[in-house]
């Protein structure tokens, strides 16, 4: 039997990959976007965070909510999950010098009408009391002069979109690349809640399940692009495992892939508590947070009247 096919090649051609020469000496691999560990490590260390309010929560979360990452936050309904959200809204707002980003905020809500301007309003106040009250020389102004510690500054600063169904959905997300191209001080996205439509209006669920997949993967993209934080709010629904209904978020399964981190709001008995179910570099935890008057805090410093909200 003959052999037809090409000889070995002497010299360095198509034999060697392209990040070696023919004496076997390394080069500078030619792959796109190629990162080392170190880089990646160090990249990791030096990720932004947004404080959300309460330190016991920060410190499961490992400093707040993290730029360049999709977190979910998910419970029952009362628990606190908006005012979550709308704290987190503000709070990327605090100046630099205060030891914030000095950010602004995009946040997509749905027609449950949980956002409520006089709350964010409230919440805009009990920051910057904190602020006044950590920085007593502020003088309510930042020293840059670049933003007035007042409320209605903060409000400004926060882009809502109110959608009404899932395409309206899908086309705000699609839209948010060209919107925070032309803001690119946007540092933070906020979608309460993400499957509210998607559960309501969309009866088939393979589609469905292909969509919110496409979704997530954008979310994902636009979070590392921008270097700002993605954070989904989620409903709780029933599932039936063994022998019993318990609760679960909404979506199911295949949508508990398409995060980074996930924090589940629970009661247990009148107290509060987050419970991290899910992150790439921190361990399982939990910890009691309080919703007050002036927003999330930590629930054993709190002196403030406890709320039930949405």
């Amino acid at each position: 039997m003959s052999y037809t096919g090409s000889t070995p090649a002497s010299s360095s051609s198509s034999l060697y990959w392209k990040g070696m020469d023919s004496s076997g000496d390394p080069h500078p691999p030619i792959l796109a976007g190629a990162q080392n560990a170190w880089d990646m490590l160090s990249d990791e260390q030096s990720q932004k965070h947004i404080t959300t309010g309460s330190g016991d929560l920060n410190n499961i979360l490992g400093g707040g909510i993290h730029c360049k990452e999709v977190t979910e936050i998910g419970g029952v309904p009362g628990v606190g999950k908006t005012q979550l959200g709308i704290q987190l809204a503000i709070n990327v707002q605090i100046p630099v010098e205060y030891g914030g980003l000095g950010g602004k905020a995009v946040y997509i809500a749905d027609t449950e009408g949980s956002f409520m301007v006089e709350r964010v309003y409230q919440i805009a106040q009990g920051c910057i009391s904190d602020i006044l009250e950590h920085f007593p020389h502020s003088h309510e102004k930042s020293s840059s002069g670049q933003k007035q510690l007042q409320p209605e500054h903060f409000l400004a600063d926060i882009y809502y979109f109110r959608i009404c169904s899932y395409t309206e959905q899908i086309a705000a997300i699609n839209y948010l690349e060209k919107f925070l191209g032309e803001h690119k001080d946007v540092r933070i996205v906020i979608i309460d809640s993400v499957t509210f439509h998607f559960r309501q209006d969309f009866d088939d669920l393979a589609l469905r399940t292909r969509v919110l997949s496409g979704l997530s993967l954008k979310l994902m993209k636009i979070a590392k692009t921008y270097n700002l934080a993605v954070v989904l709010l989620n409903q709780v629904t029933t599932k039936f495992t063994e022998g019993s209904f318990q609760l679960t978020l909404a979506l199911g399964d295949s949508w508990s892939h398409s995060c980074t981190n996930r924090l589940i709001l629970y009661w247990n008995g009148n107290d509060r508590y987050a419970y991290l179910d899910k992150s790439p570099s921190l361990p399982v935890a939990s910890a009691p947070y309080a919703v007050t008057g002036k927003g999330v805090r930590d629930a054993a410093s709190s002196n403030h009247k406890r709320v039930r909200v949405t």
